[in-house]
């Protein structure tokens, strides 16, 4: 499964949404419907399940599933 897979996956799983529902060039924010606390919550989620640190200043920016991989993608 790629990144972006096991990253809609995780996230949906999270907040109780359908990841058929959900592609990578979708806005996390607005698709989920979370704010930036929420969003940490998914960042620490997403460390714990890939096994990587992301530093605050990789994230400026970043919004779509597929951005988000991107960055997991490169702290491995």
């Amino acid at each position: 499964m790629s990144t972006v897979d096991r990253l809609i996956q995780l996230a949906a799983k999270r907040f109780k949404a359908d990841p058929a529902g959900l592609s990578p060039e979708d806005d996390f924010f607005d698709k989920l419907g979370i704010d930036s606390l929420k969003a940490l919550d998914l960042l620490t989620d997403v460390e714990e399940s890939f096994g990587v640190e992301i530093p605050d200043y990789e994230l400026q920016g970043v919004v779509t599933f597929a951005a988000l991989a991107a960055v997991i993608d490169r702290r491995k």
